[in-house]
């Protein structure tokens, strides 16, 4: 089946992509294999100085790459030019302290000399989605290609273009042809290449992390997995309401919704609830949809039709339910994959909207009973990836936010990921981590060596 790249904006065809077929895919596993036993042996500071190399190229073409990313996946210009800063930037740390993060460690023990070492395990197969194309292809390819290791990519369907870009610019950067690899492949092709490589790393649904997590188990593979999340954003009656609602608007609406870290549940105390409400509703309503290279458009459209449809049936289920439809809540009726910036109030453990993932331009506001019931409910959850707890008491906040069942919580911040700090989720988001020297020891085989 040929890869579809589409406009969001307009839902116009752009481009049609052959995929591969099982012998092509052999040909690149077998490659990328053979590349890698050579890439294990260079040197640390060679390996740095093409991922400089690769950082300087994102820089350079900036402009170009953003436009790509914009045109095949929908998300505001100048979102994708900070997607692409961020891969360089990425590039710079991990070349900056790969050698320290991989450097061993002696440990005393009844030896002469005993010590750690990291050492690269192999291939490893990365599946990763389409939100952001670049980001998530370049957060889990960096830390492993720093490593030793090689990484063969099998990108979402719909943004073919982004991942042979991304390809190309690894090879120009002078990473060793088969280091970096871009699998044209059906999704029923993924047991061949997992079942061949050394490792596996996916971000996408649940429903694909435990398939993976299923054939990864099957064939004794290391696997990492970062999957969906319903982010609790839990604002306390001291709260800051100017910039908790800043940054409410800004973490729901990025990317427009389409974020695993977006904020995605609003858990308000009772003091603040009608105050935060009326102030949200004034600024998501201030949105302005529409053609997402125009700097004045400050929403953008949805990445698919099929997943508009998807979120705007959750949606009317949960009216139904009992939510309250405060604005928006339906389609935009234009060409392309829009979908009106949204709010929910009065959701209840009788709605979808409680439950599940909306992953779209829908705010849900869940009215707590006080402090210890929004901790309760930001926990009555499936997922844990992200959180962020909203005070003036910092002290207080920090003290809260342990209690909180999430790979990370942001006090008076808005969740992201940050190459210096590990990312990962718990629960239904998933295991292992990515980012940070834990990130990057996800994918070593931490050896002992022992010496009498």
């Amino acid at each position: 089946m040929p890869y579809a790249s589409l406009n969001p904006a307009t839902g116009q065809l752009l481009q049609l992509h052959d995929g591969w077929d099982d012998h092509r895919l052999q040909q690149a596993l077998e490659q990328s294999s053979r590349a890698q036993q050579d890439w294990a042996q260079t040197a640390l500071p060679a390996r740095a100085d093409i991922l400089r190399k690769v950082a300087q190229l994102l820089t350079e073409r900036r402009d170009q790459y953003a436009a790509l990313v914009t045109q095949e996946m929908g998300k505001l210009l100048a979102e994708s030019r900070t997607e692409v800063e961020k891969c360089a930037a990425a590039c710079e740390y991990f070349a900056q302290h790969a050698e320290a993060f991989l450097c061993s460690e002696t440990i005393a023990s009844d030896a002469g000399k005993s010590y750690v070492e990291y050492r690269p395990l192999g291939v490893v197969f990365a599946i990763m989605p389409w939100n952001f194309p670049f980001w998530q292809a370049f957060r889990a390819a960096v830390p492993a290609l720093m490593a030793g290791n090689a990484v063969v990519l099998k990108h979402a369907p719909n943004v073919p273009r982004c991942a042979l870009a991304i390809e190309a610019a690894f090879c120009e950067g002078g990473l060793p042809e088969g280091v970096y690899a871009n699998l044209m492949i059906e999704v029923e092709q993924a047991e061949q290449v997992i079942a061949q490589v050394h490792a596996v790393t996916l971000t996408g649904s649940e429903a694909a992390g435990r398939k993976v997590a299923a054939l990864a188990g099957q064939h004794l593979k290391k696997c990492v997995l970062e999957l969906g999340g319903s982010d609790p954003f839990v604002v306390l009656h001291d709260a800051d309401l100017e910039l908790a609602v800043d940054m409410a608007v800004k973490s729901r609406f990025l990317n427009c919704g389409q974020s695993c870290i977006a904020a995605k549940r609003f858990i308000v105390v009772p003091q603040i609830a009608d105050e935060f409400l009326h102030r949200l509703k004034e600024k998501v309503e201030a949105l302005r949809p529409g053609d997402p290279i125009d700097a004045a458009t400050t929403l953008a459209p949805m990445a698919r039709h099929d997943l508009r449809e998807s979120l705007h049936e959750q949606v009317r289920d949960s009216i139904a339910q009992g939510a309250v439809a405060v604005t928006g809540c339906e389609p935009l009726a234009r060409d392309g994959f829009f979908y009106r910036p949204s709010i929910l109030d009065r959701v209840t453990p009788a709605t979808r909207a409680w439950h599940e993932e909306l992953f779209g331009p829908v705010a849900v506001v869940i009215r707590a009973e006080d402090e210890e019931d929004a901790l309760r409910i930001a926990n009555d959850n499936k997922y844990g990836l992200g959180s962020s707890i909203w005070s003036r008491d910092t002290a207080r906040a920090g003290r809260l936010a342990e209690r909180i069942q999430a790979g990370c919580t942001f006090v008076n911040g808005m969740v992201k990921s940050d190459p210096r700090l590990p990312f990962g989720g718990i629960k239904a988001s998933g295991y292992g981590r990515e980012l940070s020297r834990l990130g990057m020891l996800e994918f070593v085989n931490a050896k002992t060596v022992w010496v009498r």
